[in-house]
């Protein structure tokens, strides 16, 4: 991996972690119910979760990649006209405030664990790395020191992106639970998936 699309894919990563979903609003819930500790070691689940999707992406893709061209040109479309789907789906919901206060169970080892199973359980962690990735790495020669640049990059901006998140939940709650602010968040977050979604399809 090169400099250069080892920024572009932090800068992906990033992008997409802003983006309201279930391990946002869950790390908003943890926040609000029991502080930012817990929320943080919920987070780590979550980042967990994801190192397992990229590598599962990483060795399923390579050998798609090396062996069904074709098929991964399909399935690299799919994932975009998945993200385009995602983000007129945000478009069209209703301002209606979040339910932040759902899923939450004490103790750190059962936070980590929900953290992990969530983002285990999200099909969309896995579309989302199964489209973004062939924009990044070289698929037909991944190597170790490159699965671990990317998993490292993608680690640090999942615990940072969603931290700050949790940090911010902690100060601002009035905003977080305002029906106005949700439409708002929501749109937005729908205008970057249409927009990510189109440069998968023609990258």
């Amino acid at each position: 991996m090169t400099l250069h699309s080892i920024l572009a894919l932090a800068l992906a990563v990033f992008i997409l972690g802003l983006t309201p979903g279930p391990g946002v609003f869950a790390t908003l819930a943890r926040a609000l119910t029991q502080g930012v500790g817990p929320a943080l070691i919920f987070v780590a689940g979550l980042t967990l979760g994801d190192l397992v999707y990229l590598a599962f992406a990483v060795l399923g893709l390579s050998y798609i990649a090396a062996e069904f061209s074709g098929i991964f040109l399909g399935i690299k479309i799919a994932g975009g006209v998945y993200l385009v789907y995602l983000g007129i789906t945000l478009w069209r919901t209703k301002a209606e405030a979040a339910d932040l206060g759902v899923g939450v169970e004490r103790g750190r080892v059962r936070g980590f664990l929900s953290g992990l199973m969530l983002t285990l359980g999200n099909p969309k962690a896995a579309i989302f790395y199964i489209a973004f990735l062939p924009s990044f790495m070289d698929l037909h020669a991944v190597s170790l020191s490159q699965f671990a640049i990317a998993a490292g990059v993608i680690s640090g901006v999942i615990f940072t992106t969603l931290s700050g998140y949790a940090l911010l939940a902690a100060r601002l709650r009035p905003v977080f639970k305002s029906p106005r602010a949700m439409l708002r968040l929501k749109r937005g977050a729908g205008s970057v998936m249409i927009g990510v979604g189109g440069f998968v399809i023609s990258s």
